[in-house]
């Protein structure tokens, strides 16, 4: 089992690393206040080891000044002495509450107290006797060795207290090293610690970080697919219209071909026999003349209304007379059957064959969207080449409609759009409510180069 892995993608990694900083701050200000308290204690015992010198040097001034009185018999050999007195005073005042909870320490101390006590005792005597004038006794009294027996042992006392202040500020001093060596090594772990969980959280945030980039990428990917995927669709969609509209638009000249040559033939055929009839019949017969009137002008409205569906089908003035005639043609019946005015700009452009009878269906099924919704009073036709590609536009000014919202047919709008994406070109719609609609295609001409 990968540890490292396991600890890299662990939830717990930064809040370790928090943990870590906090504990690193607590060993910092523990240490940082334990070794404050530790040279408290050795500043302590710094004026400890000041007094406990102060104190056999002030026993030591006070006997010298009380030997320069014993032998001068002069006042101002006092004044040491006074000071030296005022000086032990204020040591043993610091010392008694410094040993206070040292056992060890203040048994000495005790010690110490009572031997310069009674050794200020001894030398206030014999001021005292000389004062008195009593200086032979006093003199005898200092001669003695019991003074000189007192001082050793004050001596050796201090020397005693100062072995163990000295032992103290060796226990101190070690506390501090060990303290800033803990510190340290604790300084020094939680940084690696703090270190290592941080290193594991930039890692793993940048694997997160690639695992967001490989699933944006495949998202991409999945996504360039569909779009790979609807536009192949969409390619196929319109191949397949423009092959339907290629298979209606060649049903619809077979049977207008049909018409023309099989069904014209016969009207026609008819006629010339009803003529040849009323010919013959003179004027024997008039009710079966006027009963042969009838039928030659039921066969002159059949004649014109094929020839009306054989124009409906395929319309033979787009190859007989061009596209700008038939969409004069297509545009002249419209107005005089609607009632709406058009209004036309034709120019001659060059397409294709397929091309002119894609612009002459959109136009007619323009037209016919017309005469249905838009309640026009007015058309507006036109037909140019600009930058080699051609431009036809129908506007009316009619009632228009929402071309976002859903409606109930949309199909003949559609089929429009793909026959002209079948032929290379595009179709806009613009309409809002009110404000009529304008339908515009634009083709590549014939021979020009598409960008």
């Amino acid at each position: 089992m990968d540890l490292f892995g396991v600890v890299q993608r662990s939830p717990f990694v930064f809040p370790l690393a928090c943990v870590a900083a906090t504990a690193m701050i607590f060993v910092s200000e523990g240490s940082y206040w334990r070794s404050v308290g530790t040279l408290d204690e050795l500043g302590s015992m710094a004026s400890a080891r000041i007094h406990i010198q102060s104190l056999s040097q002030g026993v030591l001034d006070a006997e010298t000044g009380q030997r320069g009185y014993l032998l001068t018999a002069r006042k101002e050999y006092l004044a040491p002495y006074e000071g030296a007195l005022r000086k032990i005073n204020e040591s043993l005042s610091f010392l008694g509450p410094y040993y206070a909870d040292k056992p060890e320490a203040n048994k000495v101390l005790l010690q110490l107290r009572e031997l310069t006590r009674v050794k200020l005792s001894e030398l206030a005597l014999t001021i005292e006797l000389q004062d008195a004038g009593n200086r032979a006794a006093a003199t005898e009294l200092l001669l003695t060795d019991i003074g000189k027996e007192k001082m050793e042992a004050i001596r050796a006392l201090g020397a005693e207290l100062l072995a163990l202040e000295t032992f103290s500020v060796a226990g101190g001093r070690k506390e501090i090293y060990q303290t800033l060596m803990l510190s340290r090594v604790g300084v020094a772990a939680l940084t690696a610690i703090s270190l290592l969980a941080l290193f594991l959280y930039l890692r793993q945030s940048n694997a997160l970080a690639r695992e967001q980039r490989e699933a944006r990428r495949q998202v991409q990917a999945e996504r360039d697919r569909l779009e790979a995927e609807v536009a192949h669709r969409t390619q196929q969609l319109t191949e397949l219209t423009h092959h339907l509209q290629t298979a209606r638009e060649d049903e619809r000249a077979r049977l207008a071909r049909n018409l023309h040559d099989e069904l014209g033939a016969l009207l026609t055929s008819a006629k010339l026999d009803a003529a040849r009839i009323r010919s013959r019949l003179g004027n024997t017969a008039p009710e079966a003349l006027e009963r042969l009137a009838h039928l030659v002008e039921t066969l002159n409205s059949s004649i014109a209304l094929g020839r009306r569906i054989i124009e409906d089908l395929r319309p033979s003035s787009l190859s007989n007379l061009g596209l700008v005639a038939t969409l004069e043609i297509l545009t002249r019946e419209f107005a005089a059957q609607s009632g709406v005015e058009v209004h036309t700009e034709l120019s001659p452009v060059e397409l294709e064959a397929t091309g002119e009878l894609v612009v002459y269906r959109v136009v007619q099924e323009a037209m016919t969207n017309i005469a249905k919704y838009a309640k026009a009073h007015n058309v507006w036709v036109s037909l140019a080449t600009r930058e080699g590609r051609v431009h036809v536009t129908v506007r009316d000014d009619g009632i228009g409609f929402d071309a976002d919202a859903k409606r109930a047919s949309a199909y003949g709008l559609v089929g429009m759009r793909f026959r002209v994406e079948a032929e290379g070109g595009t179709l806009t719609l613009a309409t809002a409510p009110d404000n009529g609609t304008t339908v515009t295609v634009t083709l590549p001409e014939t021979g020009a180069v598409e960008a």
